[in-house]
């Protein structure tokens, strides 16, 4: 590695035909050395690193644009999802108040036919309870008829001899000559 060195520092004495030469000190040359590099990069760079920034600023412009309309679409996209559920709301409420009071009217409806229903089968009955007293009280009044007529004639039979019974036929007939002049 001396050698190397050595070489540079020998390099450094030469003796040249001018200021032409190299310059073996580090402190003094880097300083120089990075300013011209970087005057040459910010010379022929500046275009190159312009374009790049303002390429990256205006893709940074359109992803912020593209943002802000996908966040106004879904803005309303969010309203109209809202009114379209408080549409739903409403007509679910309607629907619910219109069932509950079609239920109450069916019910109402039931219970009036119910009750209609009750009441005609309580007049069925009592139509029915009455026409079977009727009937029964008829069947009596025809069985007491029945047996007073039998008694009757067994009593008129037993009674009654020939010369009676015409004496009673012969009445009778007097009695509805007499009713038949009276009307004349």
């Amino acid at each position: 590695m001396k050698n190397v060195t050595d070489s540079f520092v020998s390099l450094g004495h030469w003796p040249c035909a001018g200021s032409f030469g190299f310059n073996t000190d580090i402190l003094a040359t880097n300083p120089i050395n990075l300013s011209v590099v970087l005057g040459v990069l910010i010379f022929f760079g500046k275009g190159v690193l312009s374009d790049l920034l303002d390429n990256r600023k205006q893709r940074i412009l359109s992803t912020i644009r593209n943002s802000e309309e996908l966040r106004g679409a879904a803005i309303e996209q969010l309203e109209k999802a809202r009114t379209r559920l408080r549409k739903v709301e409403i007509e679910a409420d309607e629907f619910r108040v219109n069932g509950y009071s079609e239920i109450e009217r069916e019910k109402s409806n039931l219970i009036n036919a119910a009750s209609d229903n009750l009441e005609r089968l309580e007049n069925y009955k009592n139509e029915t309870i009455h026409f079977e007293q009727q009937k029964a009280i008829n069947q009596v009044r025809q069985r007491v008829f029945q047996q007073a007529l039998q008694g009757a004639l067994g009593t008129l039979n037993s009674c009654l001899n020939k010369e009676l019974h015409l004496r009673t036929i012969s009445s009778n007939i007097s009695i509805l000559g007499a009713m038949k002049q009276i009307m004349d």
